[in-house]
């Protein structure tokens, strides 16, 4: 009964860190950009 609950744990907690790492990759790009982040929405960059 371990083994599934261990897995599913793993399975979410990798899921979150790949969230955290592609808004984290999306701030840098918008900053790099010279735009700024608000509420998710990168703001102020022309294309």
């Amino acid at each position: 009964m371990l083994r599934p609950i261990r897995t599913l744990f793993l399975l979410l907690l990798a899921f979150l860190a790949g969230l955290f790492v592609e808004r984290a990759n999306h701030r840098d790009s918008c900053l790099d950009r010279g735009g700024t982040l608000s509420e998710g929405l990168c703001i102020g960059v022309e294309e």
